[in-house]
Order: C-alpha cells, then structure tokens, then sequence
C-alpha cells in the first residue's frame, strides 16, 4: 500500500509540474479547439464527432475535450476542465472567441452580399460546366494523375481536389463528406485574398502600394519608413514570432486578442526594410486594419471584399471571419467551397478580368509574382512562388495561395491551370512536385 501511494505521489507530482508549466498554453489549446469547432459547424456543415475523430486529432489539441450546442450555435473546449473557452456563431462575420471584451446579445454590423446567380457556366458563373474535350488531354494520364493525391489516404490526407483548364472544369473529385458545396477553411490562403483587396484599391486610384504605411505610432520613428508593399512582401523589419507549437505572437493574436490589426503595429523594428525576410500573419492582419482605414464607415468596410470581387466572381460560398472588434482575420479565417477557391484562381489566371469587368490591373500580377528579396525565391507580395524551381518538375511561373495543412491553389499560367487542392498535411506528405509534373505530363 505504500508503494501505492508513493507511485500515486509522484504521478500527482508529475501532473502537477506538467500543469504549471503548460497552463498558459491551455488557454491557446482550448481556443483552438473551440474556434475551430464553432466554425467548422456553421459554417463547414460538419458534425462535431467528425471534426473530433478527424480535424482536432493532432498533438495537444487532441487533449481538449470539446463540445458543440446546437441551440446556440457555440463550442466549448478545456483541457481536463481547465481553461474552458467558448466560440460563438455571428452570422456573416463566422465564429469567434470570447472572451472579457465580448458581450452577449451585442447586434454586429453584417456585410451585406449580393448572392445573385450568373447566367454562366462554371467557373463563369452557376449554370452547370461546359462538357469539353481537348485534343491535347491525354485523359488516360490524366486519370492516373489525379489519383495521385489520394494514394496514399494515411499519409496525405487529401479531401478535395479541382483542375480548371483554359477556364473549363476539367475534374473535380471529394472523399466522402465532402462534395462541391462543402466550404473549407482555407488558412493563410486568406492572405492572397486579403492582399486581393489592395490590388482592387490601387486600379480604382485610391492607395498605391509604395505609398507608407498609415500608422500613427509609427510617425516618431524608424518604422515610419515602412510602406505598404513591405508589409505585402513580409519585409518591413518588425520583430515578429509565427511559431504555433506554443505562445507565441501569432498564437496570442489569434486565440486571445480582440483586435488582430494591433499585434504586429506594436512590435519594434528589428531591421531596416527589406533587410530581413520574416513569414508574418500579424502583418496580414495590420493590412486589414489599413484597408480599414480606407473606408468612412465599418459597413462600407465589411462590404468591399465581398461587393469589389468576390460576389462579382459568383464565390458566395466564401466568408471572412472577423475578430471581436469586427477586423477581417485577413491572415488565416477565410472559408469557400473547392470551387469558390478556384474561382479566385481563375480571376488570377485571367489577370484580373472577370466576365467583361477588369476587377483588378494586370499588372497587379506582376507585381505580386515578383520575387522577394531574401524568400529565396518563394515568396512574392501575399502570394508564393516557384521562381527558382523549389519544385523541379513544374513551370517556374507557378504561384500559389497556400494554407496550413496543405491548402493550396496552384496557379500555372504558362500551361493554362488552376488547380485547387484541400486537405490536412502538407508538403512533402502531399508530393506537389510529384502530383503537378504528372498533371502536367497529360496536358500536351
């Protein structure tokens, strides 16, 4: 028996030292946990068991023990009952966190949208695709191809897939639970289509790229001298943390700040712009306080992605979270069907034109698929690049929006593609090299 107890000492013991120096980070888990769970409910359409069993499986985050109310549309999550955080519905601005700021029964200014169908076949518009064959499709590599990314179901955990050629739907496949109305998180690809945003401003004459960045606190000093166009290239010096195995400045932004925008505009410099390369969502979340700034009203602000793009492409199903002071989560939040993901794609692929109306310049694609210094060639302005060949066997005009978990949306213009892929592992667990150069072996 005393044996017993010193074992059953030790163990509290043990748990004990593992709780104080993780406690913190259970507020980061189970804000995890239950963000991600409210959202993938209303706004994914799965069930709680499925996100459970599949999507909150993975180290940490399987720890928390998580539940969803379906009367209330709200998730909570805690760790062994510790540290219990709660996610609620709010309509078109998605799900969010509570916490001290929030308060119950507070009505939120909506975007208002225009859901109005276009006459069109897909991708063009809602009317069913356009049966095609092409001379130079070999349909039989094609075939092989796409069975490629859902070889190996354990390891590259693929559930979605789209090929568009020459603006034609040329396949489409889903594992079960998914289908062509199922709407995915895209993670940081809400990066390429916050950045989206800026390109549409510039063409209209309202901000230019080059133009310094409209911060108050920064006028007195060294980051004054940092522009838009830096903060687009990940390049304006600020000192900044994206680390999410632990607390971190990206993890506390998204799990525990009200206003996103503030993250990185409170971070010192740490070099002189475009001296240092450094990954930020903090600074894609300070673009979306500026694009803020650019409006006279909060409405006005919360229509234009939708109103300036997006609704004018016909991806209804797309929707941008916002934070608790209602600020788009520009850098990791936006949600669309795989076919909605395309469609942004598409709108690339044809330099910004869209059914007649030029949305955005042509060369707002030049701009962002310039290389950035110091990216060893992989990163341009919110976009990624394959500039000098990270994968060997694709165009090296290949860009991508890409997202955590392998999210992608490959764009290929030397070869007329855009190919959508969603899943939950990344590259090198999803060959991407291996998948486009077999892709691309069938187009002639």
């Amino acid at each position: 028996m005393k044996i017993f107890k010193r074992i059953l000492l030790v163990f509290i013991l043990i748990i004990a030292i593992l709780v104080y120096f993780n406690y913190s980070k259970l507020n980061i888990i189970s804000g995890y946990a239950s963000k991600y769970m409210a959202s993938s409910i209303n706004i994914g359409g799965h069930s709680s068991t499925y996100i459970i069993e599949n999507d909150l499986a993975m180290p940490l985050i399987e720890l928390t023990d998580t539940e969803f109310d379906t009367q209330e549309r709200t998730a909570k999550a805690s760790v062994y009952g510790l540290m219990t955080r709660k996610a609620v519905d709010r309509g078109g601005l998605g799900s969010v966190l509570v916490n001290n700021d929030y308060s119950e029964g507070e009505q939120y200014l909506q975007p208002r949208r225009n859901f109005k169908k276009i006459d069109k076949p897909y991708p063009y518009g809602h009317l069913p695709k356009k049966d095609t064959v092409f001379e130079n499709v070999d349909y039989d590599l094609l075939q092989k191809a796409v069975t490629l990314p859902f070889s190996n179901e354990a390891i590259q955990k693929t559930r979605t897939l789209l090929v568009l050629y020459k603006g034609h739907l040329l396949h489409e496949s889903y594992i079960d639970g998914f289908d062509k109305n199922t709407p995915i998180l895209g993670w940081s690809m809400s990066k390429s289509v916050l950045a989206t945003c800026f390109g549409v401003l510039q063409k209209k004459g309202r901000l230019k790229v080059d133009w310094p960045a409209p911060i108050a606190e920064w006028k007195d000093d060294e980051r004054r001298n940092i522009t838009l166009n830096h903060l687009l290239r990940m390049q304006s010096g600020l000192e900044w943390n994206e680390d999410y195995g632990g607390i971190s400045d990206v993890t506390k932004m998204l799990f525990l700040d009200s206003d996103m925008t503030k993250a990185q505009l409170d971070k010192m410099a740490i070099a002189k712009p475009t001296e240092i390369w450094n990954y930020s969502s903090g600074t894609t979340n300070l673009l979306s306080g500026i694009l803020r700034q650019q409006f006279r009203s909060h409405q006005e602000y919360l229509n234009f992605p939708y109103k300036s793009f997006i609704d004018k492409i016909g991806a209804h199903s797309m929707l941008i979270e916002a934070d608790l002071k209602g600020n788009y989560v520009g850098s990791s939040y936006t949600w669309a069907t795989t076919r909605d993901w395309a469609r942004i794609g598409q709108l690339y692929l044809d330099n910004g034109k869209w059914n007649d109306e030029q949305l955005f310049d042509a060369e707002w694609i030049d701009y962002i698929t310039t290389v950035t210094d110091l990216s060893n060639g992989t990163y341009g302005a919110h976009f990624w690049l394959n500039a000098e060949g990270k994968f060997p066997d694709v165009p090296k005009d290949l860009y991508s929006m890409n997202g955590f978990q392998g999210q992608y949306v490959f764009i290929i213009p030397s070869k007329d593609l855009v190919v959508v892929r969603t899943g939950l592992a990344e590259d090198p667990e999803f060959d991407i090299n291996g998948f486009l150069s077999s892709l691309i072996i069938a187009i002639k």
